[in-house]
């Protein structure tokens, strides 16, 4: 047993669907040899990995990446408005 089934399950997640759905996600199912709850539960993981990955991954071509680098490397010096919104920060963060 993995040390995913050895957690104990306490949250519900609900949602309505149609007839054909049921039918269709029984049959999905089905082929894999799982129960409907294994598959619906392993089906919606693997899409929710596969969003958060893509907002959270930054991608950047040969150029961005460079530029990026570059940038790290030998960052410019702060402008006017940075240096301002730097000392409200500093002022906020005094205050409170």
């Amino acid at each position: 047993m993995s040390s995913e089934q050895r957690v104990l399950r306490t949250a519900r997640l609900e949602a309505r669907i149609t007839a054909e759905q049921k039918v269709m996600i029984e049959r999905a199912a089905a082929y894999e040899g799982r129960s409907v709850s294994d598959f619906v539960v392993h089906s919606v993981q693997e899409a929710a990995k596969a969003v958060v990955r893509e907002h959270e991954t930054l991608r950047l071509n040969r150029q961005q990446s460079e530029t990026l680098v570059q940038m790290l490397l030998e960052p410019p010096e702060p402008n006017a408005a940075l240096q301002e919104a730097g000392e409200e920060y500093h002022r906020r963060v005094r205050r409170e």
